[in-house]
């Protein structure tokens, strides 16, 4: 436990008198194991998930209720310190990355599931409970949250609505906003505001909607209702295997223009199969090009009906081989490899660097040729694994760090599959979210009216500009300097490729 803000050495990107005046404020507010300064408490705090992005935070704050959390805005407010707000640390853009003279308020303490309403089938949770905490403690009902990302089992709510997180089900259920029904958050004012109801609709203007997937731009979550569904009677895999990746692009197409909806509609390439199989054992044919993990879920009668369509439209498509699941341990077999397909990359490189596009279905097989086309001219492997009922795409570029240059280049990339996304009339993110990562892009995507128009939704909300600020939304100059807005609708920036 600290005891004196006087240990704490200075540093050269904050100064030792500002920290040990922030550091001292938040002590009349919280408990004195609740405001960490030391660098060894301080740096685990200084990166989320994309690890390759770091800077130490001057103060962490770690409230455990609604109160504090209303007094340290207040108190930051007044002293000018900009906030970053953190979950579990499990984004993937870069979002809770400290701000060099802020504060990271942590909800890791708010951790309460307050209230399970099997009848009205809702959660009421703060939002440090763990996305799968709700699923598990809704399981006795027979009821589960259907929002699953891959980090599920450790990513909090909060997070989730800040990125409006999906899953591999999202297909189907929806992404956090379609699960979510109220938000209970503090204002930069201190002012404690619910968006949302618990009815089917709310007075006023739809902020819930503006609110979920804002980064921690807008406010700090305190409390979350969720909705809750029944847990389907049966649920079974099918393990589609493709010879040719394009044809498994345009098989993914085939599936829902035949009117099938699936719980879940993944794709996997031969680089993610190989990477993750030898980790997992999930049964995958190491000799595909491709494999597409198609679920469905309901009554018995339901789910053999849905079986059967689609493993006629994925075999008339030119599946290779189908595989279904024949029991609940082989199912969750199948799906153990396409949620562990990220930190099996790590036995191939000892770096990666996640990429999050969405697409129009159709333009699946035209991107996987552009991506591969990318790795040539980069030097650089990339392991595609994709929500691909919805073209939500998660290119993994490997790269080795303690190399020259390849960060770099992993960098350009990233930003090249971000510029053919949006080329094929895609956008730059599926549910990642903007953070730090994809700011560049954003001006890719955006004209200086919508920027300008997303900067005045944040000012209405945070004058100041202190909640999460250089996130998400790109400058004029930044723009200017990154030089690339070029992307115009109506027209191709890679006509070499070809149209399916």
């Amino acid at each position: 436990m600290q005891t004196s803000i006087e240990s704490s050495a200075s540093t050269s990107s904050f100064t030792f008198e500002r920290q040990k005046q922030v550091a001292t404020a938040l002590r009349t507010v919280l408990p004195a194991n609740s405001v960490l300064f030391h660098a060894e408490d301080t740096t685990p705090y200084e990166c989320d998930a994309l690890a390759a992005y770091r800077q130490r935070p001057m103060v962490v704050a770690l409230p455990e209720n609604e109160e504090q959390v209303v007094a340290i805005l207040n108190i930051c407010r007044n002293l000018k310190v900009p906030i970053v707000p953190r979950g579990a640390g499990t984004g993937l853009s870069g979002g809770a990355v400290p701000i060099v003279d802020g504060v990271v308020l942590s909800t890791a303490k708010l951790n309460r599931i307050v209230k399970l309403d099997a009848y009205a089938r809702t959660a009421v949770v703060q939002p440090g409970v763990r996305n799968l905490a709700i699923s598990d403690a809704a399981a006795a009902h027979g009821l589960y949250y259907a929002p699953d990302p891959s980090s599920q089992i450790a990513c909090t709510i909060g997070g989730n609505v800040a990125e409006n997180s999906g899953g591999v089900h999202c297909l189907k259920y929806g992404l956090t906003i379609h699960n979510v029904m109220r938000v209970r958050m503090v204002t930069i004012e201190g002012e404690i505001v619910e968006l949302g109801s618990t009815g089917l609709d709310a007075p006023g203007l739809d902020l819930l909607a503006v609110f979920i997937g804002s980064e921690g731009m807008l406010g700090i979550v305190t409390e979350v209702t969720v909705k809750l569904i029944p847990k389907p009677q049966q649920a079974r895999v099918i393990m589609a295997s493709f010879d040719d990746i394009v044809t498994s692009g345009n098989a993914v197409a085939d599936v829902i223009a035949a009117g099938i909806i699936p719980a879940g509609l993944e794709m996997m390439d031969k680089t993610s199969v190989g990477t993750v199989e030898p980790f997992v054992h999930a049964g995958y044919d190491l000799d595909a090009a491709a494999i597409l993990l198609c679920e469905s879920d309901g009554t018995a009668e339901e789910v053999e009906e849905e079986i059967a369509r689609m493993s006629a439209v994925l075999s008339s498509s030119g599946a290779t081989k189908i595989e279904v699941s024949q029991s609940e341990e082989e199912r969750l077999r199948f799906w153990s490899g396409r949620k562990n397909a990220f930190p099996a990359a790590a036995r191939l490189s000892p770096d990666y660097y996640c990429m999050d596009g969405t697409i129009p279905r159709k333009c699946l097989a035209q991107v996987l040729l552009g991506i591969a086309e990318m790795e040539r001219k980069y030097g650089l492997r990339c392991a595609n694994v994709f929500h691909a009922g919805d073209g939500n795409l998660h290119p993994l570029i490997m790269f080795d760090a303690n190399q020259p240059d390849e960060l770099h280049r992993a960098e350009l990339f990233g930003a090249e599959i971000l510029e053919l996304c949006v080329a094929v009339g895609g956008t730059i993110t599926g549910e990642h979210g903007v953070g730090i990562e994809k700011i560049n892009s954003m001006c890719v995507q955006f004209s200086p009216l919508e920027r300008e128009a997303f900067f005045k939704v944040k000012y209405a909300f945070d004058p100041a500009f202190l909640l999460n600020p250089d996130k998400a939304i790109p400058t004029l100059q930044r723009c200017a300097e990154y030089g690339k807005m070029h992307v115009k609708r109506g027209e191709m920036k890679f006509p070499d490729l070809p149209r399916f």
